[in-house]
Parts: C-alpha cells; sequence; structure tokens
C-alpha cells in the first residue's frame, strides 16, 4: 500500500487546490487524516458540512460505509493521481459505493445536511440489538453529562456499552477502552463500532495490567458496579490517580457504600444522585424505568 506523510505542507496544498478549482467555501472545512489512528470519518462527515479527508491507496470500503451510514447523498470532490493538480472530479457517494481509493491523496466530501450538535441520548433503536440490553437513552444522556468528554478524552467504559459508543462519538481524537467481559456482549460491541464507523475504540475482556500495555491511561472511568469493581478501581487510580470516576448502580447498598470506598481510593467530591424517569404508556398510565443511582468523583 502507498504511504504519504500528510505533513502541514501538504495539506496547505491540497487546500490551496480545492480553493483555486471549486467554488467551495473553505473557512470551516474539517481536516482528518485517517491515515493516523483512532480518526472516525462517518461521525465527522455527519457533523460538517464540509470535510477534508487526507487517505491511503487500498482502501477498498470508504464510499461503501458511508453510503451504509446514510450518507450516499454527499458530494464528494476528488482528482484521480496522488498529487493536487489536474482534473477535479465530482460525484455522490451513492455512485461510488464500488470505488476505493486508488492513489493517497486529499478529497472533500460535502454533506448539506449536517448537524454540528453533540450526540447526547442518542434512541436505543439505533444500536445493534444483540445480547446487550441497553439503558435509557435519557439515563446515558445524564451519566453523559457527568462524565464531561472532551475531544481528546482517553476513557474507559466497563460494562456499559451505549456508553462507550457516545463516549467514542464524543472523542474524536481520544480513545474509548470498551472492557466487556462477556463474549457474546463483545460481539455485540464489535458491530455496534462497526454500525456506527468508529476508529477510536478498543475492546477488552477485563482490566489489569496485561489486557491494559497497549492502551492510553484513562481520564475518565465509567463501570457498571460490580464483584470486581473495588480492584478494578483500585488498578485505574494507581493508573492515574487524578481520573474521574462515574459509577451507575441499581443497588442502594453499593451506592451507600460507594462515597467511602472511592475515598479511601483518594477519589474526592464524591457526589451521589438518583435518576427516575418515566414514560407515558399506551393505557394513558406512567411505566417507570429503573432508577439507578450515580456515583461521580474525581481523584487529586
Amino acid at each position: 500500500m502507498e504511504q504519504q506523510i500528510f505533513t502541514n505542507e501538504v495539506i496547505l496544498s491540497w487546500l490551496q487546490y480545492y480553493a483555486k478549482n471549486t467554488t467551495i467555501d473553505l473557512e470551516h472545512v474539517k481536516i482528518i487524516d485517517i491515515t493516523k489512528k483512532n480518526k472516525n470519518v462517518i461521525p465527522t462527515v455527519e457533523s460538517h458540512k464540509t470535510t477534508m479527508v487526507f487517505t491511503n491507496a487500498g482502501i477498498d470500503d470508504i464510499f461503501y460505509r458511508l453510503w451504509n451510514a446514510g450518507l450516499g447523498e454527499c458530494q464528494v470532490w476528488y482528482n484521480e493521481g496522488s498529487e493536487p493538480e489536474g482534473q477535479i472530479l465530482n460525484s455522490q457517494v451513492k455512485d461510488m459505493i464500488n470505488r476505493g481509493i486508488n492513489a493517497s491523496a486529499g478529497m472533500l466530501i460535502i454533506n448539506p445536511n449536517a448537524r454540528n450538535t453533540a450526540k447526547i441520548g442518542i434512541g436505543n433503536d439505533l444500536f445493534k440489538k444483540g445480547s446487550i440490553q441497553y439503558v435509557g437513552s435519557e439515563i446515558r444522556a445524564v451519566i453523559l453529562n457527568k462524565m464531561m468528554v472532551d475531544t481528546q478524552d482517553d476513557i474507559c467504559v466497563i460494562g456499559g456499552e451505549s456508553i462507550a459508543i457516545e463516549a467514542a462519538l464524543l472523542a474524536p481524537e481520544g480513545t474509548v477502552i470498551a472492557v466487556e467481559y462477556n463474549g457474546t456482549d463483545r460481539d455485540t460491541m464489535e458491530e455496534n463500532v462497526e454500525h456506527f464507523g468508529l476508529q477510536n475504540v478498543t475492546i477488552i475482556d477485563h482490566v489489569d495490567e496485561e489486557s491494559m500495555k497497549n492502551c492510553p491511561v484513562p481520564t475518565t472511568v465509567f463501570m457498571v458496579a460490580s464483584a470486581s469493581m473495588d480492584q478494578e478501581l483500585a488498578y485505574l487510580t494507581k493508573l492515574n490517580p487524578q481520573i474521574q470516576v462515574v459509577i451507575y448502580t441499581l443497588d442502594f447498598k453499593v451506592a451507600a457504600g460507594a462515597a467511602g470506598m472511592l475515598e479511601d481510593l483518594g477519589i474526592k467530591d464524591v457526589e451521589t444522585i438518583q435518576i427516575a424517569v418515566s414514560r407515558l404508556s399506551g393505557n394513558n398510565s406512567f411505566k417507570q424505568q429503573p432508577a439507578p443511582w450515580i456515583i461521580t468523583g474525581r481523584g487529586e
């Protein structure tokens, strides 16, 4: 496969090429180099009207994946070579699904229907079903609010599949380490990663030094409380004493004892809240969802 390093000079030359040969306003263009690790094409195109994608030759399914994600109407501006010169071609993604990338180059993808608003609390119907029972989207939105995900955060999510997906969308320049103990849940997690076009998710089966040796040090951990929670937190707080912790539990005893456990690990400013959500059903009665406790804190 042809390799090319997209330096500042190379990127500028491609920007100048499109600026001179198209009427596209490049003022707000989003630049993404998918030759580097953890770069998500689909979420980037979904949320930006103009995306400049730099890619190596040999990627056979990029346009199919864009089409499969509902982006078939997007316009693609490109040329046939690996240098910013010559004729510019223009096609819709849906007309390019059988075409791969045959040269290391930059291309523009125009999405007139892009929405720059963050996706928080995605509807459960958008996730792959598999073996996982997802938390309600309203509760997930509160959890993500408590996590305060930034674009470059490295996040460990233990047993929270939909949380891992949304966190990966919110941290496109970071990494999500998704810990799934159950093999069928890992399979569903992989289906969701593929479904959402994510490149910044690493799936592992447990938390310890060996399994996380190639992972970045997490800035935040979200976990569904379990029997192994104490050992996991002991390891993660040792790895990063300033880590932010968010815990989900339906067990009152766990919620009541969490503050003391976290303080023993050096986690301060512990806060515990309970979330209650009810939905109006077809017979005009309210059906209450499980009401979890959310415990948060941060190391010093």
